[in-house]
């Protein structure tokens, strides 16, 4: 059933991050200028990312998405005794930084064709003390988020979206970032669609909210580092007005991010392509293809997850090593969060609670999808599929 790879084929990893020598000269610039922690590139990055956002917004450069997205909940309040709503179907990430401040999260089932956070499952899972919905913009199709918005207001409750795919995602025509939510948090993982190795953004049009984000995120401080360092005259101190974080994103990173943020129109560009590419070769198969952004809207092509149809002559494992007999990295997007230990056991979960997200897990394979992939590579990937799941 499977093949080795050809030795002269080399491994196809499931994404390998596009780093160009724009990126390579900027970071030893970085390194030259002395300043290597957050200093004047971690400001041009953030003020790149808010007019590229289109502004109007905060946007704070921190060191992952989830220290964002605990700067984020903590800014708003949530604290022990409070639920946060979450998606099953995403990585711990999204609910642990609810744990952190002694919340508790509440997991919800996903719709069978986005896979995006199920409304009506939201609603039914608000209590008198849920403070927050946690949206995810799965893959990088974003949420029905003009329904999440309507039960947020009519419930009270804050919204901190989850855009780690979602750079540059748009609903009803308006980039993720700009909606009218409380916190919107992005991820510029090694994987993501734009990288500064490890990072984040975390951006708000509230201006309360931006100032205590800034302050934990670095030590509770009352000014940072870099407004003590390069003043003229002695700026030494300082006060510590709360028990803060080390969230803060350096400059080295700044700078990769600097870069990268420039090349995101062409790195969308080609995301699009590849996607189209597989969605027309692979229309064939026994496979459920991800779903697409509704017309006029941008779908960021982050992960192309597919799932095999009922009836497939394999399954999804076999699926996998079968890939993987023939040079192909995938992934699986992901193992739902009701499945794993802490979560399950924390609070008595089963798979017949979230149906969709089970039956999805299940069946699915990310597909390799990186900017830097030719389409030699994909069409080895589509040749893959074809032997494995072709009549």
């Amino acid at each position: 059933m499977t093949a080795p790879a050809p030795a002269s084929l080399p491994f196809l990893p499931f994404a390998r991050p596009d780093i160009g020598d724009a990126e390579i000269a900027a970071v030893t610039e970085a390194l030259r200028s002395g300043w290597v922690t957050t200093g004047p590139v971690a400001q041009k990055f953030e003020a790149a990312f808010t007019d590229y956002l289109g502004g109007g917004l905060h946007s704070l450069a921190v060191n992952s998405a989830t220290a964002g997205l605990h700067l984020a909940l903590e800014a708003l309040g949530i604290g022990p005794g409070d639920e946060v709503i979450a998606p099953t179907l995403t990585f711990t990430a999204t609910v642990e930084v609810a744990r952190y401040l002694g919340a508790d999260a509440v997991l919800v089932d996903v719709d069978p064709v986005t896979l995006n956070m199920d409304p009506a499952r939201v609603r039914a899972a608000i209590t008198p003390r849920t403070k927050a919905i946690v949206p995810v913009h799965y893959g990088g199709l974003a949420c029905d988020m003009d329904a999440i918005l309507a039960i947020a207001r009519e419930h009270g409750l804050k919204v901190v979206e989850d855009a780690a795919h979602a750079l540059p995602t748009t609903w009803r025509g308006t980039l993720v970032g700009q909606l009218p939510s409380d916190v919107t948090v992005f991820s510029f993982y090694a994987n993501k669609t734009i990288t500064t190795g490890e990072g984040g953004m975390a951006v708000t049009r509230d201006d309360a909210l931006a100032q205590r984000m800034r302050v934990m995120r670095l030590h509770g401080m009352n000014r940072d580092a870099f407004d003590r360092f390069t003043s003229k005259t002695p700026a030494w101190y300082y006060e510590v007005v709360a028990p803060g974080f080390k969230y803060n994103m350096t400059d080295v990173a700044a700078a990769l991010g600097v870069e990268q943020l420039a090349r995101l129109p062409q790195f969308v560009q080609r995301r699009e392509v590849l996607a189209r590419r597989y969605h027309a070769a692979l229309a064939p198969l026994p496979l459920v293809l991800p779903a697409t952004a509704p017309a006029g809207d941008q779908h960021a092509w982050h992960l192309y997850v597919v799932r095999l149809a009922p009836g497939a002559r394999i399954g999804r494992d076999d699926l996998i090593q079968g890939l993987a007999d023939r040079g192909i990295g995938t992934s699986v997007h992901y193992v739902p969060l009701h499945r794993h230990p802490y979560w399950r056991d924390r609070y008595g979960l089963t798979p017949e609670q979230f149906p969709h997200a089970d039956a999805a897990y299940q069946a699915m394979v990310s597909l390799p999808l990186f900017t830097a992939m030719s389409d030699a590579d994909q069409d080895r990937v589509i040749a893959a599929l074809h032997a494995l799941l072709g009549g």
